[in-house]
């Protein structure tokens, strides 16, 4: 059920591609896949079926969400030049923390840390509030956040630390 409920997700994430950026069905279909993101863990903890398989599973219906809706949301909103930077720069982090975490231990390691799972939430509540306020106001907060926990995760996984590697 848990796994379903992620591949569900990753036809979510696709099915973004097809309404406006920001429009009421961009947000149904958001605010499900965002639903079935936070189930499928819980689902699998409760029925005692967690798996190696279905966390690699959840990190990549959670990348192909992340890219969609980056995809989908960053060409319809005016994002400063500084943002572009940092977001590189959390990317590039994020990017080094899998290579290190693969030369480190021959596997991948995608780490679901307490704070890699604030700075999603954050992030994710980001678009609903882009009628609302400026992208660099909401932008300071999430990215703060995310680059804190880019930076534990790095930590995590070069002292072999890691909360729950994947």
């Amino acid at each position: 059920m848990a796994n379903a409920l992620t591949i569900f997700r990753i036809v979510l994430s696709f099915a973004l591609l097809v309404p406006r950026a920001l429009s009421p069905a961009f947000f149904a279909l958001y605010v499900a896949a965002g639903v079935t993101d936070m189930l499928d863990g819980f689902i699998a903890r409760r029925t005692n079926t967690e798996s190696e398989f279905g966390a690699r599973l959840d990190s990549i219906a959670d990348l192909i969400f992340v890219v969609v809706c980056l995809v989908k949301i960053l060409p319809a909103i005016t994002v400063p030049i500084w943002l572009w930077i940092w977001i590189a720069l959390i990317v590039l982090v994020k990017a080094v923390n899998v290579l290190s975490g693969y030369v480190m231990e021959k596997r991948l390691i995608l780490l679901h840390t307490t704070a890699n799972k604030v700075a999603g939430l954050v992030i994710f509540l980001v678009p609903f509030a882009l009628p609302f306020l400026d992208i660099a106001i909401l932008a300071i907060p999430a990215c703060a956040i995310a680059t804190f926990a880019a930076i534990q995760e790095g930590h995590f996984i070069r002292t072999g630390k890691a909360e729950s590697p994947v």
